[in-house]
């Protein structure tokens, strides 16, 4: 129990307000709490809960954890509303509208929503699971970043065999340079022997101490002690030419680039392709193939036909590419529209937004609105396709000598892209590789 200087040293409440909550007594005295109680009150609470303990405070915690429990009771397995204004289940948000779980990924818009919004405001977006969206963007991205690092890897070969080549031919100088001294020192010796040889037999032949037989052997020993030495030649181009391994080194790496560095004016776009098209990893060819692959579908991709678009659009200026089609036995190429439609079946033609030729059932058309039959005196192998978009001009060629085999006239008032279509199943569509050239000025 408290003691009683203790008690005394708290303070009483002013006269008009001092009753005791529990008894109704006068002389209630102010706890730590900020709630009061009289003497005789404080000692039963001391009593019960222990030094300190107030019936009032203790009252309200005992009311709060009878209402959190009943609440949690009640409320089980319900959702809790989130900082944001969602609401969260679990681990997982839920739609702050509609109070369901975010389940959908709605690809056009790119957002995440549940069922209840997929029927009312994305009922003609394209969605698809969250798990799928998740799984479909992490595996492009793995894929991507793959066939990046092989490209560099071919790059990295590269220099490092052209670095072992540059290394090769400074050790192969350095060889030739150092046998050549070899050799000029062997000479320069082999002379100083025969020099040391003649003045021994000449020093031999005078101290014989017979001059008799010395002028009698004068012509033989004076022809055995004739040496010619010769003055030794200035050296040049004993050092390494240190210029023709350095100098514009880079340049000459970058210009033997040419030979390994492909280039082409049109890259295939893969998320216009449609599912029945395989592209090369470097998007340069498609492939029809009846096995459908596992692809989004997104707004982008095609649905009815079997085509692809290329991944630059022009709206200004004169572009050419050249397609090698060879023996493929159904194909088409061209141009379309932007806003061309991707996920319905129309009559390919300029007013749906396609400027484009074919080559099926062993005819070649122009796809117009009557499909107009082309007469061509040989089958070409490769198509040039000549955009002259300011002029309003679609020409088709044969690129081995640029024979016409039609043209398209129309103005263009938006963006256009490249339009590649392949259903042969034997035979691939190619983007003719551009010659690289280095210059110097």
């Amino acid at each position: 129990m408290a003691s009683e200087q203790q008690r005394g040293d708290e303070p009483s409440l002013p006269r008009e307000e001092a009753v005791c909550p529990g008894c109704q007594g006068a002389g209630p005295l102010v706890l730590p709490c900020g709630h009061s109680l009289c003497e005789a009150c404080l000692g039963l609470c001391e009593g019960e809960l222990g030094q300190g303990g107030c019936t009032i405070c203790y009252g309200r915690d005992l009311l709060d954890c009878v209402l959190k429990r009943l609440l949690d009771s009640l409320f089980q397995g319900q959702p809790r509303r989130a900082r944001d204004g969602g609401v969260e289940d679990g681990d997982r948000e839920l739609c702050p509208l509609h109070g369901e779980r975010l389940t959908l990924y709605c690809v056009e818009d790119k957002e995440i929503v549940c069922v209840a919004c997929q029927s009312e405001e994305h009922d003609d977006h394209e969605c698809c699971p969250t798990e799928e969206a998740v799984h479909d963007c992490k595996s492009q991205a793995q894929q991507t970043e793959r066939l990046v690092q092989q490209q560099f890897e071919k790059l990295h070969r590269f220099l490092r065999d052209e670095e072992a080549a540059v290394i090769s031919a400074l050790k192969e100088e350095e060889q030739e340079k150092t046998q050549g001294m070899r050799d000029r020192i062997d000479r320069t010796t082999d002379q100083i022997n025969s020099l040391a040889e003649a003045i021994e037999v000449t020093v031999e032949a005078m101290d014989t101490g017979d001059d008799i037989a010395f002028l009698k052997n004068f012509k033989r020993t004076s022809e055995r002690t004739q040496v010619t030495v010769q003055e030794p030649d200035e050296v040049t181009g004993a050092l390494l030419d240190v210029a023709k391994h350095l100098g514009c080194l880079n340049y000459r790496v970058w210009e033997r680039m040419q030979d390994f560095i492909t280039y082409t004016p049109v890259t295939l776009d893969p998320n216009t392709a449609n599912v029945c098209l395989s592209l090369s990893d470097d998007l340069t060819s498609l492939r029809y193939t009846e096995e459908e692959e596992r692809l989004p579908d997104n707004p982008e991709r095609f649905c009815y036909y079997e085509c692809v678009l290329g991944s630059e659009g022009f709206n200004s200026g004169r572009h050419t590419w050249d397609v090698e089609v060879g023996v493929n036995s159904e194909w088409a190429v061209g141009v379309a529209r932007e806003t061309v439609s991707r996920k319905e079946w129309f009559p390919p033609s300029p007013e749906r937004g396609l400027w484009t030729i074919c080559y099926y059932g062993g005819e070649y058309r122009a796809r117009t609105a009557t499909a107009t039959p082309l007469v061509l005196k040989r089958r070409p192998q490769e198509v040039r396709v000549q955009l002259d978009w300011d002029r309003g001009r679609v020409i088709f060629s044969d690129a081995s000598d640029n024979t016409l085999i039609y043209k398209f006239q129309h103005k263009f008032t938006q963006r256009v892209f490249p339009y590649f279509s392949n259903t042969c199943k034997r035979h691939p569509l190619r983007i003719s590789a551009g010659k690289v050239s280095v210059t110097a000025e």
